[in-house]
């Protein structure tokens, strides 16, 4: 078929007389070769051994070429196949032989291959020679009285493509330049730029766009106007937003339920979902359209990410009761919120109600709920219920497995964590780095160097890159089991390597060879840098905290602070600690006094340490002095310090 389609096209190729011979020939050999090829439509054209052809193909003219895929208009498909063919075998297209397979591609309205066409051409720009919008000049000249929507088609398909790239500047080119020669592209593309913009963060350039287009005379429908909707909610600007619903009321455009669902949102997303709330029954009970899914979830997520937990909970009970099919998202919002408070009991129950009401559980959810479980103390709970979900065959990803990885290692059960990383492979999950990355701290945690060391090596054979984080947790980890030489080492090595992460480092080093035993190795490694550092300074402070040298910690800390430097609060919080199990109450004291100096302000759990050592000390004084001044700084006292307080007295 294709075969007879084109032999059709050899008598236009003999009246073209002014070719040149050789020229001539070659174009007949082209279509010889796509004679004999397959006659599937979406097959590029290809033959073995043209060599000679790619040779000579350098001879054509791009008016032969023009005319070939003028005679192969009715087969665009042929067409398109030969232009890719010459464009493979070296012929270099112009701006003509563009503009002829981009009509020929519009007028059969093949929108795939005409926006692989022009993304083509705007990322090649450059070194076309041509510009853009020099198509447009082309093709118009070539219509004389024929389909004039060609230019409608050309100019959409170029707003999508340049919209896809998100080339807005250029896209607004196109609009002015298209109205100039007296159309503008349809309204569907429009609303396509317009929403994109909105997308990527541009709100103000969405707006002034969809001014500029009322001003240009297009009439806008009811997906631009829940576009623009959506662009004032998202400025919080509601006030807008309501005009535009008065606007569509004016000129008879009904909202759709995309429109109504977006002004809820909008409220939601900026805090006032009390008020998203209240919008949401009035409209139902007037029987407006919503996609009552999507706003009940909107209203749920938005009083979740005001911690207002049990409003949210409320409003996916009346969802239920209304007989309105949700599904994870809901669920899921309410759950993480109930993980983020630490109310995981009551996340848990949410979860099981979710299961037994037929909605699955994904990844995601279960991640929240076993992190959760792990920062409660709850590490063998969370590997029990990581069991029962891998047991009801639910999909578990690589996040997951490292939840549950650190917990174990956490437990010292490292080898089973290991189990886990040859599951994830079994199961052809590609471990990331941070699980391999958990299970080398695991090692070193156990105190197993040279199993750390081999995983770490195992983790780079199959491709990996050790990250910062990979490089930080070995230094340290070998560090902390006194390996000061290896550490040093490891750390020389990776400076060489262009890594930035000394700092952090030196830090651990410096942390971890105190932990280690290796007071004195620490003092000399952070004498021997040539560039000093406030805060590897401050991990020899908390080197000495955990090496129990209160006083070389609190003389460093004091040293540093009149320098105007303040260690970490966790920092100041453990030397506290120190000083007061050491009795060393004004030394605290005087802790607190420097922390207030820099306007740091203490913590109550600081407070309630120091009252406590006051009074166990026989000071009551002192404490309560310290309890009246948590009310000077403008803050309350928790029922710790309370009970304290009663107690001492």
């Amino acid at each position: 078929m294709l075969g007879q389609s084109l032999w059709k096209t050899r008598p236009a190729l003999w009246s073209f007389s002014k070719f040149s011979p050789i020229a001539k020939k070659e174009m007949h050999y082209a279509l010889d070769q796509l004679a004999s090829s397959s006659s599937d439509e979406e097959e590029i054209i290809g033959t073995p051994n043209m060599n000679h052809f790619v040779n000579r193909v350098f001879e054509l003219h791009r008016v032969e070429v023009v005319e070939t895929l003028n005679t192969l208009r009715e087969q665009p498909d042929k067409a398109f196949s030969f232009f890719n063919r010459l464009k493979e075998d070296g012929f270099s297209h112009d701006v003509c032989t563009y503009a002829s397979i981009i009509r020929i591609l519009c007028q059969c309205c093949w929108e795939r291959k005409l926006d692989s066409v022009l993304l083509e051409i705007i990322w090649r720009e450059k070194h076309l020679g041509f510009r853009v919008m020099d198509l447009f000049e082309i093709i118009e000249e070539g219509l004389e009285g024929e389909d004039s929507n060609l230019l409608v088609r050309l100019s959409n398909a170029l707003v999508k493509a340049y919209v896809s790239v998100e080339m807005f500047d250029e896209v607004i080119d196109i609009l002015f330049q298209t109205r100039r020669r007296g159309f503008i592209p349809h309204i569907f593309s429009c609303n396509f730029l317009m929403n994109r913009l909105i997308c990527c963060g541009k709100v103000d350039m969405a707006i002034a766009v969809y001014h500029q287009l009322k001003r240009l005379g297009l009439k806008a429908n009811d997906y631009t106007y829940g576009i623009m909707i959506k662009a004032f909610c998202r400025k919080g600007n509601f006030e807008k937003a309501v005009g535009i619903f008065h606007e569509m009321d004016e000129l008879r455009v009904r909202p759709n339920a995309v429109a109504y669902t977006t002004y809820i949102e909008g409220l939601c997303m900026h805090g006032r979902t009390d008020v998203g709330y209240e919008v949401l029954k009035a409209w139902r009970e007037s029987k407006i359209p919503l996609d009552d899914a999507f706003a009940y979830y909107v209203v749920i997520k938005g009083f979740c990410d005001e911690m207002k937990l049990e409003e949210a909970a409320d409003v996916l009970f009346e969802a239920e009761l209304h007989g309105i099919v949700l599904d994870t998202f809901p669920y899921g919002a309410l759950i993480r919120g109930y993980c983020k408070y630490g109310n995981i009991d009551r996340a848990l129950e949410v979860h099981d109600e979710m299961m037994s009401n037929g909605i699955k559980t994904n990844c995601v959810i279960l991640t929240s709920i076993l992190q959760s479980l792990c920062q409660m103390g709850r590490d063998f709970e969370a590997v029990n219920q990581f069991k029962k979900f891998r047991n009801f065959g639910i999909f578990l990803d690589e996040v997951c497995y490292n939840v549950v990885a650190d917990a174990l290692c956490k437990a010292g059960k490292v080898e089973a964590a290991v189990e886990l990383l040859d599951e994830m492979k079994g199961k052809q999950i590609s471990p990331p780095i941070i699980n391999y990355t958990t299970l080398i701290n695991g090692y070193c945690l156990q105190g197993k160097v040279e199993d750390a060391v081999n995983l770490f090596e195992e983790m780079s054979e199959n491709g990996h890159k050790p990250d910062i984080v990979s490089w930080n947790v070995l230094v340290g980890g070998l560090a902390r089991n006194g390996h000061a030489r290896k550490a040093i080492d490891l750390f020389n090595r990776v400076k060489k390597q262009g890594l930035k992460c000394e700092i952090v480092m030196r830090s651990m080093i410096i942390k971890g060879l105190c932990i280690g035993g290796k007071v004195k190795e620490a003092e000399d490694f952070l004498d021997s840098l040539p560039e000093k550092c406030f805060k590897n300074d401050a991990a020899l402070v908390d080197g000495y905290i955990e090496s129990r040298l209160t006083k070389k910690a609190f003389n460093l800390f004091l040293k540093l602070a009149n320098q105007g430097f303040l260690v970490r609060k966790a920092s100041c919080s453990k030397l506290l600690s120190s000083l007061c199990k050491d009795g060393d109450n004004y030394k605290a004291l005087m802790l607190l006094k420097v922390m207030s100096d820099l306007n740091v302000e203490p913590t109550k759990l600081m407070y309630s340490q120091l009252i406590g050592a006051f009074f166990k000390a026989g000071n009551w004084r002192k404490a309560q002095l310290l309890f009246d001044q948590i009310f000077a700084r403008r803050q309350t006292p928790d029922l710790v310090i309370y009970t304290i307080m009663i107690s001492g007295y």
